[in-house]
């Protein structure tokens, strides 16, 4: 018996909409940040920056001087800490990604590439932010780790 191909209501009508339009999107490496805003925005839309203090605060000039109001990074490790807050304090909603989630394309990968490709996502809203406690819980679960590993050792 022959299969019946049913529709699924997918058509040339259906295309992503635009859900943040200042968005950009940051890789994040032990040794170096790469940042991607939109095309319109500057003419070296994807740039690479340092891991330092005075890197971090050039990070967020930038992203405000490109009318940047959200952004989205993954990191695979702890860097995205210190990047995190001081974008926080600067008034970006920030969304830290789990890069598997991110990472569903094929293609070369690079860090300009995956800064884009956070970037791009991100704008159309497809991407789901992780669990960030506030700063008390955060404090409080540091503590009772640091506590946890007084006491076995």
């Amino acid at each position: 018996m022959a299969k019946v191909r049913r529709k699924n209501g997918i058509g040339k009508d259906r295309e992503f909409k635009v859900v943040n339009v200042n968005a950009a999107g940051i890789d994040i490496s032990p040794k170096e940040l790469q940042v991607c805003v939109p095309n319109d925005r500057d003419e070296r839309c994807n740039r690479t920056f340092g891991v330092y203090t005075k890197d971090l605060d050039d990070i967020s000039l930038w992203l405000r001087q490109c009318g940047i109001e959200t952004v989205a990074m993954e990191s695979t490790g702890v860097y995205w800490l210190p990047l995190f807050r001081v974008l926080v304090r600067d008034g970006f909603d920030v969304i830290l990604v789990n890069p598997k989630e991110a990472k569903n394309y094929a293609g070369k990968k690079t860090d300009e590439a995956d800064a884009h490709w956070l970037m791009l996502l991100h704008t159309y809203g497809l991407l789901k932010a992780c669990f960030q406690p506030d700063t008390i819980t955060r404090q409080i679960r540091n503590l009772t780790r640091h506590r946890d590993n007084l006491i076995k050792s």
